[in-house]
């Protein structure tokens, strides 16, 4: 698989002393579904972070294909939609900064919603939309620029079973649709094991990665997967080497 980023001996401190990661080494592959998976305060959110550039690494690079940072979009824990603006309105934002109206964006923007399923509820706002409902808003929003990349930070686990179990099964026909490479954070072995084509694990802080595990099973996956002995078993070496991450054992 082409690498698209490498972030290589990352390390991160914050000002107030944290060491967030330590000699970080990982690689995103062009197309993939990476799964960053590890105990609270591993620093997975803090990866996230440095390949988005919305803060750079203590030590380490952080280098891309070609040598340019590709088009990236951001959906984070919450929503953080615009209370007082549309759903609609809350999609063309990224257009928007770029100076584009919101006439000639009509066309991306109504897309976005119908690859997520809101296009019905175009002109409604946040309040009147159920947490899945915004969760989906925020993701067209994320998806509007048709980034090659797109970063997860746990945007599910605020949510009920059923409705995350659904938008699993979204996010995997959109990322098949749209050939876009994707990177999740989450903290559940069975999200992870059902989403991943390739799970990195984390070490507790300071992060690093102790073991990185396949997940070789075709997309789009559906129930029958998640029944499945494989689904099982891939859950089983999974939790295992989470079980070595929490007590920082590497594999």
């Amino acid at each position: 698989m082409t690498m698209l980023a490498r972030l290589s001996g990352v390390s991160k401190t914050f000002a107030n002393g944290t060491l967030a990661l330590r000699s970080l080494d990982l690689n995103i592959g062009d197309g993939e579904f990476l799964t960053l998976l590890g105990p609270s305060g591993c620093g997975k959110s803090t990866a996230l972070r440095l390949l988005a550039g919305l803060m750079p690494p203590s030590e380490g690079t952080v280098s891309w294909k070609a040598g340019a940072t590709p088009e990236i979009g951001f959906v984070f824990q919450e929503p953080t939609l615009m209370p007082w603006a549309s759903v609609f309105d809350n999609v063309w934002l990224p257009l928007r900064l770029r100076n584009q109206s919101r006439k000639t964006a009509t066309k991306e923007i109504e897309q976005a919603l119908a690859l997520v399923g809101l296009g019905d509820v175009a002109h409604v706002y946040p309040r009147e939309l159920s947490g899945g409902m915004k969760m989906r808003a925020s993701i067209a929003r994320a998806l509007v620029t048709h980034p090659p990349l797109l970063l997860l930070d746990e945007p599910f686990a605020a949510l009920d079973e059923i409705t995350r179990f659904k938008l699993n099964n979204d996010l995997l026909r959109l990322k098949t649709e749209l050939g876009t490479t994707v990177v999740f954070v989450t903290h559940s072995v069975f999200e992870s094991v059902y989403l991943s084509s390739r799970i990195a694990v984390f070490s507790a802080r300071p992060g690093r990665v102790i073991a990185e595990i396949d997940i070789p099973e075709p997309l789009p996956r559906d129930e029958n997967f998640r029944l499945s002995p494989a689904y099982a078993e891939h859950c089983r070496v999974v939790s295992q080497a989470l079980q070595r991450a929490m007590t920082d054992q590497a594999a």
